[in-house]
This record gives structure tokens, sequence and C-alpha cells, in this order.
């Protein structure tokens, strides 16, 4: 069973932003859109909004934050996900604390992750997060990758003038330690207040020219924006474009949820949240899914053929 939207769009992917917290400081970051809260759903809230989803047909949860691994009780978060059935379930972190909870994620039934890392020079990193954290992270990709968790995929957030030149380095340290490469193209939104970050913009179509050019194989992912996946010889880099155009906005078929609880029917809006506080509080599975079925109602694209 997959419910679908008014523009015919199914809901197949959940994205739960755990907390708003995060232990490095990236210039860049919107935050995934949300708005800053204090309070943070429990174990226990996750997995019912989980079994809910399930039931009206997601296949895929995606957690994240901030920094998903700071909350201590992430490894019950993924267990108690993995006991409703999911068996694609994934992580967006930073990777700071990756080496520390690798084993034990694979273990809770977690299947793969995405690690947010630009540079592999220490003063490129300093720049980026204000850490010291360089060294951290790429023990945490390699505990990634020994763990079993499949694929492993680093996201380089491409930025001009100061790590653009290494993205050629980064794709060898990605072949060689077994993981794969996202480059993705800066985004600036509404939702983040303007930090003067346009000068590090980086137009990655004639790179993506290029990678035409001289991949063996080049596979594009419907339900992903059309974007390109590029295969090199044994390594693999993946395009990422700003998501503001009409065909990111077809083929969307997430729903998101905020680190209090509430549904959220778009990244780029913050006006039509579903607030499921009460639901969970009184543990009352239906009227849960009938908000879900509201947030379904309310998913809208954002940007269609006339804003565009």
């Amino acid at each position: 069973m997959h419910v679908e939207d008014n523009y015919r769009r199914p809901l197949l992917s959940l994205r739960i932003s755990l907390t708003t917290r995060c232990n490095v400081n990236c210039f860049y970051c919107h935050r995934d859109g949300m708005v800053p809260s204090s309070r943070e759903i429990s174990a226990i809230d996750v997995k019912n909004i989980c079994r809910v989803a399930a039931d009206l047909g997601v296949k895929k949860i995606r957690l994240s934050g901030g920094e998903p691994l700071i909350r201590r009780d992430i490894v019950e978060i993924v267990k108690g996900i993995n006991d409703v059935g999911f068996r694609d379930i994934s992580i967006t972190t930073n990777g700071t604390l990756l080496e520390e909870y690798s084993y034990l994620l694979k273990e809770a039934g977690l299947d793969r992750v995405n690690v947010s890392f630009d540079t592999l020079k220490l003063e490129t990193y300093r720049f980026i997060t204000k850490k010291d954290y360089l060294e951290r992270v790429k023990a945490g990709i390699k505990s990634a990758v020994d763990a079993g968790l499949h694929p492993v995929k680093i996201n380089m957030v491409v930025l001009k003038d100061l790590n653009h030149h290494e993205i050629w380095d980064m794709f060898e340290f990605c072949r060689e330690n077994g993981a794969v490469l996202q480059l993705i193209e800066l985004l600036k939104t509404d939702n983040c207040p303007d930090m003067g970050i346009e000068c590090y913009h980086f137009d990655m179509a004639p790179l993506e020219e290029k990678l035409s050019r001289i991949a063996d194989k080049v596979m594009t992912r419907k339900f992903m924006q059309d974007r390109k996946k590029y295969y090199i010889e044994d390594g693999e880099i993946e395009v990422v474009r700003p998501m503001d155009n009409t065909k990111f906005c077809a083929n969307c078929t997430r729903l998101r949820v905020t680190p209090d609880g509430k549904l959220k029917p778009c990244l780029l809006r913050n006006d039509n949240l579903v607030d499921t506080t009460e639901a969970l509080r009184t543990n009352d599975t239906e009227m849960l899914r009938q908000l879900f079925l509201e947030a379904i109602r309310r998913r809208a694209p954002y940007y269609d053929n006339e804003s565009c």
C-alpha cells in the first residue's frame, strides 16, 4: 500500500531529524530547514511514528539532525525502527562520533550512512567546522566501512576557492576506503540567515560535463531529481544539485519529522507543519495515522512550472 498526495506522488521515505544540536559549526549549514527546538522526541515516539509510516507504505527511514549521534539513545532508536520491520535505515552524520558507534549501529539494524565531510586538509576543516575533528572523521568513515554499513557515502559540499580543487583527492580517498563520493552544490534557502556564502558557490555544470565524458557508466536516479551517478573505474561519484527546481519537487517522495515531533510536508516550508504532540503523548495510533494523512494532504510542490 502506498499513499499518494494530490500530485500523484507516493510517500516512500521518512526523514526524521532527531535533534537540532550539533558538535560542529559549519558556516554554510541551513539546519535542514528546521526551526530550533528544545524538545526532542523519545525513542518510543520515533518507533510509534515509524510504525504508522510503515502501515502507510513508507519503505525508507533516514535519521538526521543536527548531529543524530549526539543522542545517547541513538542505538535504541535504530533498534526500535528495525523492530518495526524497516530494512532500509540510514543516518546522515558529521562522522565525529562514528568510530564509537559504527558496530553498535550496524548490530542494531542500521543499513547505511552518509558522512558530511568536505575536505582532507586540517586548516580547511577548521575553517568550515570551527573544530579539529578531521582525523576522527576519517577514522569514523573507515570504521563504518569495516562494520559492514553499505554504502558509506561522503557528502562533500563543494565550495569555490576553498575545497573545489580537492574533488579528485576526495574521490581517491573514497575509492581507497570503499566509500561513495557525493558532490553537493551549495544551497542557500530562506530558512537560514544571509551569511555571505554566495561567494563560495561552485557551478557544477562543467564538472558534470567532464564526468559524462570520462565515466565508464552513467546512471540516472529518477526519484532523486534525475541526479546522475558516474562510475569511474572502481569508484563512484554522484552529483547533487540544488533542489530549487521543478524536477526535485515533482519527484519528491519524502515526508519529514522535526525534532519535537511535528510532521513537515516540505523541506522549504515551516508554515504547514502538523503537530503530533497529543497523539504521541496519549499513544493514540489512529490519531497519529490521521495526522499523517493530513500531512500528506498538505504536501505540494514548492517549485512548480509557474514559480520557476
